[in-house]
């Protein structure tokens, strides 16, 4: 069977990358098994130097995006450095487990305020991923294998698809490689939204996907969701798609967990 092969170029800390979730669980909703995603860590910060700098462009991102996203980590206990993360995630990634890592660390920094910069933090949330072998995991976090890994997608990042490089020399975060089969590559380096991935697997030839999602199916498949990924998967635009989240939640079939500045990280109940 053919499928969809989808690389990420991102980073466990930026926001613009989170603002794109919406974007990346439509792909993994309307193509379901026909999709392989690989991701690329890219390094956004061997050390945060201005915590204020960093806190304004996670509310931005929020803003454009509907995405939560709690910014007193930046005035409380700003993270150090993302390197930290981007290890965890490629530990994780020997045991095929570095996209639920990753997912968990996302919702940890910009909606629970835990810095995810330490050894013990990376290790407490991979605790948290279902299957996840801690004592091969401990071992792999402090391996030089897993250093060159991250190493090799550093340059990555700086030398794949040099036509969306910005001026910064590497790839913006995120960009997409889309590629149906073994087919020609297909590129998104900005405006990642759903309908641009969508555009994107069907000039990479991808067959028509699945159906839009119902809001309690999506909920039990992708555990926590931010109001705009509900609204993408189950294509439920404007108001409708906080509306059926709150009547679900009426009616205990979905839960719901205030994040900072009224915005909803939501769960099947």
């Amino acid at each position: 069977m053919r499928v969809l092969s989808v690389t990420c170029y991102t980073d466990p800390a930026c926001p613009w990358s989170w603002a794109a979730e919406p974007a990346v669980r439509v792909l993994e909703a309307r193509f379901d098994a026909r999709m392989a995603i690989t991701y690329v860590m890219g390094g956004l910060a061997r050390e945060f130097s201005d915590p204020r700098a960093s806190l304004g462009k996670w509310l931005d991102a929020a803003a454009a995006s509907g995405m939560a996203v709690d910014g007193r980590i930046w005035l409380e206990r700003p993270p150090h450095s993302s390197y930290p993360a981007c290890l965890a995630v490629k530990a994780a990634d020997e045991q095929g487990l570095g996209a639920a890592l990753l997912r968990r660390v996302r919702l940890a920094l910009f909606c629970q305020r835990r810095p995810c910069d330490r050894p013990e933090g990376l290790s407490d949330l991979a605790r948290e991923v279902p299957g996840m072998d801690m004592d091969r995991f401990a071992v792999d976090l402090q391996s030089n294998a897993i250093t060159e890994a991250f190493a090799n997608d550093l340059e990555r990042v700086r030398t794949e698809w040099p036509e969306g490089h910005a001026e910064s020399g590497r790839l913006p975060f995120p960009s997409f490689a889309l590629r149906w089969g073994t087919g020609e590559a297909v590129g998104v380096f900005d405006d990642v939204t759903p309908a641009s991935l969508l555009a994107a697997a069907r000039r990479a030839g991808a067959e028509e996907p699945d159906a839009p999602l119902p809001v309690d199916e999506a909920l039990r498949r992708f555990g926590h969701l931010c109001t705009p990924e509900v609204a993408a998967i189950c294509e439920l635009p404007g108001p409708r798609a906080p509306a059926a989240l709150w009547a679900a939640a009426a009616e205990w079939r979905a839960r719901a967990e205030p994040v900072a500045g009224g915005a909803v990280l939501w769960s099947a109940a």
